[in-house]
């Protein structure tokens, strides 16, 4: 195969070659002996919203049970939030909602938005986000500034216009973008876009420009916000003596320099477990309890109890007007109601979260050792060998394979697909999966993020390591047969 001259010589040659890769994949699905009857029904993550993982037993049998009790919803609410309490103390509160983007929706209009009544035009409002990966879910939420972002969704899902991305925009909200120092945003993937390269983020750098952007803009300054993710590939690799990644910090140290809140989207996160308010001193922490905790689909949010006052009212369980401690009623955000079982599969996860943390990190130190031992059967060539980094989160429940290295000195590397690439449905190392009869995981911008449950762990939740294995085998073995038709094999 011809070795390009330029990166976007070598997306095309492997759009013209899609075909031939998907040949060979299929194919190989055979070689590595995945068996017929579980293509198709397992794959390298259970944290994607579009495939939920199957429940774990407990999280069933919970479920069961108080569905054939009578019980206040209530009183649901205020058991997750004793939970809550129990771990982070008393200064903290939480409220579900039905997903994790409805968590996002309400706290940005609850908290970063300005309101709606009273005479007069309403004031416009702007929050600060770093340009980072998932950019889309929690930057979504204003009008992108400066300018040359504008477009930065135009592609992004599946529908356009007011019921895509940019329906969720708020009321006279702007999202202010701010590029990280030591990150690269180079252009790739067969849909040529910039992608988020972190591994590199300078964190005390980035909260200057940070702090340049926010004087700028100070008097409409409403709050900021970030990903809550611990790895390398998400520019969160600077850690703390604790481990807390350091560039979460000093975001809510500027955000509190301007008495404002820093508001952190951790959905592919565990709460506990995972990323940690009192140390970070994020405001609000917001989870998706189907990707990573076991739960049935829905979200969580957790923060401070001045915030989570407001938010809470927003849905509908502050309390009566007549006063009451607790309410289940109908606000603003009814809609995200999440309903009887997920609440009861939500309190069964956070009790394991408390109790027994070991049920959800246990299969992450066995997939990690999975993954590091079929990684030295990767033939490929070793100076692209040499720029992958491999990382293990408990936050997340994931593995993280960040290749971004392998372009390093102006080599040409491991072919790196956009995230317009998975919408556009050419992420070859998304979509090339399927061919195997596995279903693949999160694999743009130079980065897989590869966990357990969907399919590849036990009613018990512990990882069932031939199906695992077959997983990632099929991961590298699409990685050779990619890199052979982008030229790099010599």
């Amino acid at each position: 195969m011809a070795k390009p001259k330029y990166k976007f010589q070598m997306y095309k040659q492997l759009q013209a070659n899609i075909g031939n890769i998907y040949a060979e994949a299929k194919k190989a699905a055979d070689e590595i002996g995945i068996p017929t009857d579980i293509r198709g029904k397992f794959g390298l993550t259970g944290g994607i919203s579009g495939c939920p993982a199957p429940l774990r037993k407990d999280i069933l049998e919970a479920s069961e049970r108080g569905a054939r009790e009578v019980i206040p919803l209530a009183k649901l609410v205020d058991e997750i939030r004793e939970i809550v309490k129990d771990v982070y103390g008393d200064e903290y509160d939480a409220m579900a909602t039905s997903t994790c983007e409805a968590g996002l929706w309400v706290t940005f209009d609850t908290l970063f938005t300005p309101p709606n009544l009273g005479r007069g035009d309403n004031y416009r409002a702007r929050y600060i986000i770093p340009w980072e990966k998932h950019l889309h879910h929690h930057g979504g939420y204003g009008r992108p500034f400066p300018p040359k972002f504008k477009d930065i969704f135009a592609d992004r899902g599946t529908t356009p216009g007011e019921l895509g991305f940019y329906g969720k925009r708020q009321n006279n909200t702007d999202t202010v973008i701010v590029p990280l120092e030591g990150a690269k945003y180079d252009c790739h993937g067969i849909k040529y876009w910039p992608v988020p390269l972190l591994t590199e983020v300078d964190p005390e750098a980035s909260i200057e420009k940070m702090a340049m952007y926010a004087e700028i803009h100070e008097p409409m300054l409403t709050g900021f916000t970030s990903l809550g993710y611990e790895t390398p590939g998400y520019g969160y690799g600077v850690k703390d003596e604790d481990g807390t990644p350091l560039l979460n910090k000093l975001m809510a140290d500027l955000a509190h320099s301007y008495d404002l809140p820093y508001v952190v989207d951790n959905a592919w996160g565990l709460p506990f477990v995972g990323h940690d308010p009192r140390k970070s001193g994020a405001d609000v922490v917001i989870y998706s309890m189907d990707k990573t905790s076991g739960a049935a689909t829905s979200g969580l949010i957790i923060g401070k109890e001045d915030v989570m006052v407001q938010i809470r009212r927003a849905l509908g369980v502050h309390g009566d007007r007549y006063g009451t401690t607790a309410s289940y009623g109908k606000a603003a955000y009814v809609t995200f109601d999440p309903g009887k079982e997920a609440l009861l599969s939500q309190i069964q996860a956070l009790k394991v979260l408390r109790d027994h943390p070991e049920v959800l990190t246990k299969p992450v130190d066995d997939l990690y050792r999975i993954i590091t031992e079929e990684f030295q059967n990767l033939n490929i060539p070793q100076h692209l060998k040499d720029g992958f980094i491999i990382n293990k989160s408990y936050n997340s429940r994931a593995v993280e394979i960040n290749y971004e290295g392998t372009w390093k000195n102006g080599q040409m590397g491991v072919p790196i697909f956009s995230i317009e690439d998975m919408y556009a449905g050419t992420n070859i190392f998304q979509s090339g999966m399927n061919q195997f009869g596995v279903i693949p995981t999160v694999a743009y911008d130079g980065n897989i993020y590869i966990s357990p449950d969907l399919g590849t762990t036990d009613e018990n939740g512990m990882l069932i390591e031939d199906v695992t294995r077959y997983g990632i085998k099929a991961l590298f073995r699409l990685i050779e047969i990619t890199c052979k038709y982008a030229g790099l094999l010599d």
